[in-house]
């Protein structure tokens, strides 16, 4: 029987191939009540646990020197995790305490940890809950000594062509499958910021999460047509469709393959104007993946992914040192560091009722700048640190989630402070270094010209913005359809923040989703963009249709596009803006 299954478009292309179903690996462990005299048995069975998962990961990283930075970065991720004393050692006192077994101890932590990221308002933290899991489902399985349930079940695969079926997958399970003909995989779970989307998108692979069932539905060996532009998998297609999906994939992979020439080449529009392509970026690892795909720069550097798997903030000499790497790795190239952009969560110590308030709504909480200014002495440690950086190359410092004029004061004030305390102690940095503030709250955008006169220049951070304006969480499945960054007034809110930035003379760019995708591309050039940042992997497609666009034609459209009021209508005239021949 032929179905389709609807899901997350994570990773665009297109797979054709047959079913292979990964068992998820189960965290429903049994709760064990164990001996006395066998405690101290148990703990150091989980410390030979954790031990073994830490060197099969690092054997891993070993084995992959020419593999996309992301792959390295996410294996780094889950030994941080399992490093961290909140997995480490806390589970060993539950051991102890409650003389249970270690399986149980790791998961009962894990779950207390998971609730905690899952009430952060920031979508990409709050889906670090999955690295969590996955990192802890990897001491559990050696626990139950099933360490290689994935690798085990792909050895007899080899030279197929694979689409992998799973409840969820670890980016470290992706990477088991490296040796693999591996087309595509798609999973009940995950979103479009979790660490297997983002390995997905580097990989340049097929990919569809947030399927909620499809593990249970498709059975081993069945033809699969994965759709990851559309996020839809077809199940058992009939031969007309197969044909079609056939012609589709070989025409993807001819573009596809033409975008690597673009590497070298100037993202310049037919009218000869010059578009700045920069990478978003987590750390310095993911340097390599941005010098090869040709960007002009960082347009953001996500300085939280440092703090992850921690449990304390880095200190200013450790930010330092991971600024410091990524700026001799751009070999002169513009950087753009934002500020932590952090969540309420439990190291920050507050108190019950602002902790309540927390759990009722986190996405209007303390949270980015409003937390940096709540905590001074972590904001001065990385002001001191992004500061001290910026005398060994074109540095620039972002801060997150602006909405009252009093914030930029604030912060400016901040940042005098950290310059002072650093000529006090002889320390070179850029006095003239720019700083810049992120517009992705309705009320900043409305109000632009308080952020205008006080910065340097702006980034519009559309994830944010979306989900503000509308009301919408767009990890939330029973709502996720109403996210769309086509609504008429998110259109007008962004043609209203360039538009305005343009006339104040004030650089403006942009680092959300939107800024990747080429179906945006020209629409926000006709508003007046010129800088975008994105995932490193997006930029080939966004210069392709950057350089097959004429600014001086598109203009008078894209005006008229702001002005209707249904999504339909927009979406058509979007449709028909990106069908022309430019």
């Amino acid at each position: 029987m032929s179905f389709t299954l609807h899901g997350l478009a994570i990773s665009g292309g297109i797979a054709i191939g047959q079913a292979h179903l990964i068992s998820q690996a189960t965290l429903e462990v049994s709760h064990l009540v164990i001996a006395p005299r066998m405690v101290e048995k148990e703990v150091a069975r989980f410390e030979t646990a954790l031990v073994r998962v830490r060197n099969e990961l690092d054997a891993m990283k070993s084995s992959l020197e020419k593999s996309p930075a992301d792959m390295h970065a996410f294996i780094d991720l889950h030994r941080m995790i399992l490093e961290d004393p909140e997995l480490s050692e806390i589970p060993k006192q539950i051991i102890r305490e409650r003389r249970c077994n270690a399986e149980w101890a790791i998961v009962q932590q894990m779950e207390l940890l998971v609730e905690q990221f899952e009430r952060i308002d920031d979508t990409y933290l709050r889906e670090r809950s999955y690295d969590v899991r996955q990192a802890v489902e990897r001491v559990v399985r050696e626990l139950s000594e099933h360490p290689d349930h994935v690798a085990g079940k792909m050895k007899s695969l080899k030279g197929e062509n694979l689409i992998v079926v799973a409840h969820d997958l670890s980016p470290a399970d992706v990477m088991a499958f490296r040796d693999q003909n591996f087309a595509s995989f798609v999973t009940d779970v995950g979103g479009a910021t979790s660490h297997t989307a983002i390995l997905a998108r580097g990989m340049g692979i097929p990919a569809v999460l947030g399927l909620h069932n499809a593990r249970q539905l498709i059975r081993d060996k069945e033809t699969l047509i994965v759709d990851g532009t559309r996020g839809v998998v077809i199940v058992n297609p009939d031969r007309r469709i197969l044909e079609e999906y056939e012609l589709r994939k070989s025409q993807f992979e001819i573009e596809k393959s033409k975008l690597k020439l673009l590497k070298t080449a100037r993202a310049t529009t037919l009218d000869k104007v010059k578009i700045d392509l920069l990478a978003n970026i987590e750390g310095p690892e993911d340097v390599e993946e941005v010098l090869e795909c040709g960007a002009d720069g960082v347009g953001l550097f996500r300085t939280e992914f440092i703090f992850l798997g921690r449990g304390d903030m880095p200190s200013e000499d450790e930010q330092f040192e991971a600024y410091r790497k990524t700026v001799k790795g751009m070999e002169g190239r513009p950087i753009t560091i934002r500020t932590f952009d952090l969540g309420n969560d439990k190291q920050l110590h507050v108190d019950d009722t602002i902790e309540d308030r927390r759990r009722e709504n986190p996405a209007l909480g303390l949270r980015s700048i409003r937390l940096s200014l709540a905590e001074p002495k972590t904001f001065q440690a990385q002001l001191r640190a992004i500061l001290r950086v910026s005398k060994l190359g074109k540095v620039k410092i972002l801060v997150p989630m602006f909405s009252h004029a009093f914030q930029v004061d604030q912060t400016l004030a901040a940042l005098e402070q950290a310059k002072s305390s650093l000529r006090g102690e002889k320390i070179p940095f850029d006095e003239n270094i720019e700083i810049g503030g992120m517009i992705e709250v309705p009320a900043a955008a409305l109000a632009i010209g308080i952020f205008l006169r006080r910065l340097d220049f702006l980034s519009i951070g559309t994830n944010d913005l979306i989900q503000y304006t509308l009301a919408i969480d767009r990890t939330d499945e029973q709502v996720a359809n109403l996210y769309d960054p086509q609504h008429p007034a998110v259109l007008m809110l962004l043609s209203h923040i360039i538009s305005s930035a343009e006339k104040a003379g004030i650089p403006v760019s942009m680092c959300g989703e939107m800024a990747g995708d080429p179906n945006f591309t020209r629409l926000l050039l006709g508003m007046g963009l010129r800088q975008l940042s994105m995932f490193p992997a997006q930029i080939p497609a966004v210069k392709q249709r950057i350089k097959q666009s004429d600014i001086s034609e598109i203009e008078p459209v894209v005006r008229r596009i702001v002005r209707l009021e249904e999504s339909a209508k927009i979406q058509e005239q979007i449709d028909r803006l990106n069908a022309w021949p430019h």
